[in-house]
């Protein structure tokens, strides 16, 4: 899904007059990865999924959203209980959020976590962290764009680490979580940090939330500083867990595969791919990866 299409769902859902471009009276892109993000008028954002099978994340996204906001949890606020199926894609409607009044940092994220895991079930199922389920529909997606042999050893590394995850025992009490916990999930407003992105919000170990920030550190160059500050704001640092390095190597391959999709398109995408797969290949865990 490009830019293009995106808007044509927009207009097709009635949330953008035909025609409409990125002028002063069309919807703003803020962000194209797994959906595309516009900023409506009257203090809406709309967010575009990229194809039909996406309709029930989206359908419990918003029942997340719901739960948070009874619980008391700062999170983004749905404008519609439902989404909308357009043309194949699930469109959803969000309250936009004021201004950040500076960026995000880890022990934002840590406080914010914490209040996540120490929350019950809510009152409906949610799923298990699917960590490892999207590398399928990233390679697809990518199609001829990357190396056939490199899907195939994602395909293969994906398939040892799913059982491998299936086995570990947990240091912490499982629950819910929110699945993909970074500081680009939390906007900082006027009134505090909030949390963004619902649609991986799930029931699982609760150190799927906190490897990600070691992947951080190793992988993306997180300073150790920033690292120390999210471990003492959590108040336990997952890599003294015997499973971290499992779900550290699960996290990477779906990272990996992730990059895939854009590859057709971006050919930074392609090279951020490739670069990733060489050094999953070569068994190097601190070779720099770039976010994308």
């Amino acid at each position: 899904m490009d830019e293009a299409r995106a808007r044509d769902a927009l207009t097709a859902a009635g949330l953008a007059p035909a025609g409409a471009g990125t002028g002063a009276s069309g919807p703003r892109l803020l962000a194209l990865g797994e959906n595309a993000v516009f900023a409506l008028g009257d203090g809406l954002v709309a967010k575009v999924g990229r194809e039909a099978a996406l309709l029930p994340r989206a359908e419990l996204e918003l029942a997340v959203a719901a739960w948070l906001a009874e619980c008391g949890v700062p999170a983004v606020r749905a404008a519609e209980p439902e989404p909308r199926l357009v043309d194949g894609h699930p469109v959803t409607l969000w309250h936009r959020l004021p201004d950040a009044v500076r960026p995000a940092g880890p022990g934002d994220l840590a406080a914010l976590l914490r209040q996540i895991h120490a929350l019950p079930a809510p009152p409906f199922a949610l799923p298990p962290r699917d960590l490892l389920g999207g590398v399928e529909r990233w390679l697809r997606l990518a199609g001829g764009a990357v190396d056939p042999a490199d899907a195939a050893y994602l395909r293969a590394r994906r398939d040892g680490y799913a059982a491998q995850v299936a086995g570990l025992t947990p240091h912490l009490a499982p629950g819910p979580i929110h699945g993909d916990a970074l500081p680009r999930n939390v906007h900082v407003g006027p009134d505090g940090p909030v949390l963004v992105d619902l649609e991986t919000v799930s029931a699982d170990l609760r150190e799927h939330d906190l490897v990600v920030m070691a992947l951080s550190r190793d992988r993306y160059g997180l300073p150790g500083a920033s690292y120390e500050e999210f471990t003492a704001a959590y108040g336990w640092d997952v890599r003294d867990w015997e499973g971290c390095a499992v779900l550290r190597g699960a996290r990477e391959t779906a990272s990996c595969a992730w990059v895939s999709q854009h590859a057709p398109a971006n050919p930074k995408a392609l090279a951020e791919f490739r670069r990733r797969v060489a050094s999953l290949r070569e068994g190097d865990p601190e070779i720099r990866w770039h976010p994308f």
